[in-house]
This record gives structure tokens, sequence and C-alpha cells, in this order.
């Protein structure tokens, strides 16, 4: 049986054909995610069908269709609950019925980071461990937990999933979510123009050009030794550290596994973080593993199988 997996970030929007944890095929697509997610629906069958009929996968071969989203899902109804500036119409969307109408084949969701996390303990670096924590960078921060060889969830189906919302200063911005010192606000590129606004420390004409620095932009600058995009750095991977210790202290798992498109740059990050973290989290027995995920963009598709 072959597989699809929707992965609908921020800026992009991925589809996969995957079959045994193996990515046959994916087309990526213009998210829009401001636009909601009714405007953006024709456009991924489409992208579904070009990979069934590329790959010539008849209906009888499809096992079923897994949608990895942005907020908070109800994975038993199936529906999306809650969202945070993207695909906000997405409650509304009744995706089940939508994807019995394109393939008559069963449908799944789940928060994209939980998603990614089920991928990289099904068939990534996390493989064949029982307690496991990872956490997404990106335009927001998300996480997703297994514990004790199970996927946490909890009574709203929320549990582990929340962590870049986290509290990690109490006196600090407010986030989109709501509320205040959230990991999200502190170190995401969605609040990235205006961690560096508010920074006190860098020269004023750094600061004042906040329009054309995302983390890869600064982490460039980084490298070619721009003094003002390290101490900007040097603060979003101290609040990442800061969050993976709380992690740490809740859920004590054996491995943390960092996402994101951001990990392209996990050879400066990956460094700092342990060793901050090993400074700061209380584990007397032996340190946590911290790495990187080795599926990168494709964790939350290749976990489609595991839904059905």
């Amino acid at each position: 049986m072959y597989y699809i997996g929707i992965d609908l970030g921020g800026t992009v929007i991925k589809v996969g054909l995957v079959r045994e944890g193996q990515m046959i095929g994916s087309r990526r697509l213009e998210a829009n995610s401001k636009n909601g997610l009714k405007p953006r629906l024709e456009m991924i069958a489409n992208a579904v069908e070009d990979l069934r009929t590329e790959f010539g996968i008849p209906f009888g071969n499809l096992g079923g269709v897994f949608l990895a989203f942005p907020g908070i899902v109800d994975v038993h109804s199936k529906r999306a609950v809650s969202t945070n500036a993207k695909y906000d119409d997405a409650p509304s969307v009744d995706l089940q019925r939508w994807c019995l109408e394109h393939w008559n084949v069963p449908f799944a969701i789940d928060n994209d980071a939980r998603a990614a996390t089920v991928g990289e303990w099904q068939f990534g670096i996390a493989r064949g461990k029982e307690n496991i924590v990872m956490m997404t960078i990106g335009t927001g921060i998300g996480t997703g937990v297994v514990l004790e060889g199970r996927v946490l969830y909890g009574q709203h189906c929320r549990a582990g999933a929340l962590g870049g919302h986290l509290i990690v200063d109490y006196k600090g911005r407010q986030c989109s979510c709501g509320n205040i010192g959230c990991v999200e606000a502190h170190a995401s590129s969605f609040f990235l123009p205006q961690i560096v606004r508010d920074n006190k420390r860098l020269n004023r004409e750094f600061a004042m050009d906040t329009v054309n620095y995302d983390f890869k932009n600064l982490f460039t600058q980084v490298s070619a030794g721009v003094a003002d995009a390290k101490l900007v750095i040097e603060d979003c991977i101290s609040v990442w550290s800061a969050a993976i210790v709380n992690y740490i202290h809740a859920y004590d798992p054996q491995i943390v596994i960092l996402g994101g498109g951001i990990m392209k740059s996990g050879n400066l990050i990956l460094p700092y973080i342990r060793e901050r973290v090993n400074a700061l989290a209380w584990y007397p027995n032996e340190k946590v593993e911290i790495v990187a995920s080795s599926l990168g963009d494709n964790a939350a598709l290749v976990a489609a199988e595991y839904y059905f």
C-alpha cells in the first residue's frame, strides 16, 4: 500500500507519496497560509493526483491520506481545533469529507510537530527508542513527545505539542497565542524582526534593517563574522536551550531531536545547545542525547502510514 502525506507549513505545503517509511515522490506548493486552507485544497488535491498518476498508483493501492497541521487538532474527530495565524479557516473545513470525496480512502490528521516526531521514531534517528522529544524550529516552535513507547496526546490532544508555548520569560514579549514570554515569541522566525528591533545591544543600522533578516541570513552573517548577527543568534540559541531543559525535566527523554530548516546550520547550533543544556539540566545519571533530525523536511510526511 501507498500513503499520501500532506504537511501544511507556514510558507510551503509539502505533499508526498510514501511507502514503508520511504519517500517515493513529492510536490512543494506555495502555502499562502494567511489566506486560509480552503483556497489551497484544490491545488493540494491536484498535487496528489499528479503523484498518483506519475507513479501509476491505482485507487485500490492507496491506503490513506494523512495531514500534518500546524495547530491544535482532535485526532479522534479528525478536525483542526485551533490555529495560530496560519490556515485560520481550517476548523470550519470537513477534511475527512474532502478526502472521501476525492479518493474514498481513510483520512487522518495530527499536529505537524507531533507527526514529525512520529516519523523520526518510526523511521528515523529515534527508531527503537521509547522516550523521545522533538522540537521543530521554524516559523513557529513545535514539539512532539513519545513517552514509554506511546505518542503523548492527553485529554484534549494537546499534550507534548505546545512546547513552543512554554514560558521562558514571564515578563517577556507577548506571543501570537496571547500568552506572555513563550519560547516562540522569543526565538522563532515569525518574531525575528521584532526580536532584532527590541535588542538594545545591536547597532542601530543593523536593527533597523529587519525586513531582510531571517535565520538563514543571520547564520550567513555569523559565519562572516558579523558581531550583531552573532548576538541575535546566541540569544535565540539560549532560548532554545532553556526550552530543551524544560522538556528534559518534564518528560525525561532518552533523546531530544531538533528539526526544521534551521538545522542546515546545525553545526553552529548543536555544540552550543549541548554544552548549555548539559550544564543546566538536572540529570544526575546519564546525559540526554541531543541530535539533528535525520529525515529533515520529510519527517512528518513519512509518518503517514503510521496513522492507518
